[in-house]
């Protein structure tokens, strides 16, 4: 008897160590199994912009941003929106340039970049992180400033 809980203990205790996530989560990604950043980088950075002024559906990033960046966008685009309509302007497409692109790679699988964005009016800087999950980039932290 004594046998059988024994086994069922140990049972218990390999199943604690090995939870679902470490088999059906996101995987990390090392930098060799991963493109270029650069491209993406350049295209988020156009994208996000466009979001923000209403030009782009945030749901076209779902894909490549994790879920907080998400959130964090929807929260800017609800403003983005309200700012809008308080002054009675129409959503359109920005006409921006994109700057210099300034990478950094702060461990294997993780790229750091800031993208310079050039408009009529003014210019501002995107910094972005990507994390290599499951072979390919996902940004986990935008912010436009």
């Amino acid at each position: 008897m004594s046998e059988s809980v024994n086994q069922s203990e140990q049972a218990s205790a390999r199943a604690e160590r090995f939870a679902d996530e470490d088999y059906f989560g996101l995987q990390p990604s090392s930098r060799r199994q991963l493109p270029d950043p650069e491209p993406l980088l350049i295209n988020l950075t156009r994208c996000v912009i466009e979001v923000l002024s209403g030009a782009r559906e945030l749901d076209q990033l779902a894909r490549w941003v994790s879920d907080d960046v998400y959130r964090h966008l929807l929260k800017r685009v609800v403003l983005s929106n309200r700012a809008r309509a308080i002054k009675g302007l129409q959503a359109q497409r920005p006409a921006i340039s994109i700057g210099r692109v300034t990478i950094t790679e702060p461990r294997d699988g993780v790229v750091e970049a800031v993208v310079i964005v050039h408009s009529k009016v003014r210019v501002r800087a995107v910094a972005l992180r990507l994390e290599g999950l499951d072979n390919r980039w996902r940004a986990s932290a935008i912010n436009v400033l």
